[in-house]
């Protein structure tokens, strides 16, 4: 059982089974909150195993966004996931006490394999959902995630994204070209990744960016629509 213990997360630390209260989490959840209550539609107050949409979360992290975001959406099926099994603990404490019910158990994804591998089945997902993942990860993880999305997603079904981007190659303002830099020097595999890269590669899996929402921090929203 997760143990009800909150601390602040610098990165560091990889502690199992505890559950984990990260800043950046909690100071962003409420606004990606009021952008999900405008593309979220769902007809059922509860879970409906039939009629319930799947919301699929990529790289949940401590679990902080589901356990804010489900309460909200009653009737969504929310299925968090995280490939760091250090992070399942927290993830589960919150699903376990989500006072609506609607928080499935954590499943470990590693983004870069076929979702088939975990269960899903194509044309499947109603939602998928990563927060701060995208610069945080290899490319690989990007490339995986959009490719996923392209086959797992129903027709017409979202992706959202959140987190700092570049656009056309130009990095806004000096404090994301600073964090750009920071996450370089940590992985040179990691950095902000380009929003007309990110159109590209969505082109190929027949997503299409559907809305760009400017979001505090200087962070943004970004809404695929599988076409």
């Amino acid at each position: 059982m997760a143990k009800d213990v909150a601390f602040n997360f610098s990165g560091q630390e990889s502690i199992k089974n505890e559950k984990l209260i990260y800043p950046a989490a909690t100071r962003n959840q409420e606004p990606i909150l009021q952008v999900l209550k405008r593309f979220l539609i769902c007809d059922v107050d509860s879970i409906e195993d039939e009629e319930s949409p799947l919301f699929l979360e990529i790289a949940s992290g401590s679990g902080q966004h589901v356990a804010h975001f489900a309460p909200h959406f009653p009737g969504v099926k929310f299925q968090p996931s995280e490939v760091d099994d250090s992070l399942l603990g927290s993830i589960t404490y919150y699903a376990e006490n989500c006072k609506t019910k609607n928080i499935l158990l954590p499943k470990q994804i590693d983004i870069c394999k076929k979702l088939s591998s975990y269960g899903f089945e194509e044309n499947s997902v109603d939602y998928m959902y990563s927060a701060n993942m995208i610069h945080i990860s290899p490319y690989a993880c990007t490339i995986g995630l959009f490719e996923n999305a392209g086959s797992f997603l129903k027709p017409d079904a979202l992706m959202i994204t959140y987190g700092p981007y570049s656009k056309d190659g130009v990095i806004t303002p000096e404090s994301n070209v600073q964090f750009d830099a920071s996450l370089k020097a940590r992985n040179p595999a990691w950095g902000l990744r380009d929003i007309t890269d990110l159109v590209k590669l969505a082109e190929q899996n027949n997503l299409t960016l559907m809305d760009t929402i400017e979001m505090p921090a200087n962070n943004k929203t970004l809404i695929w629509k599988k076409n």
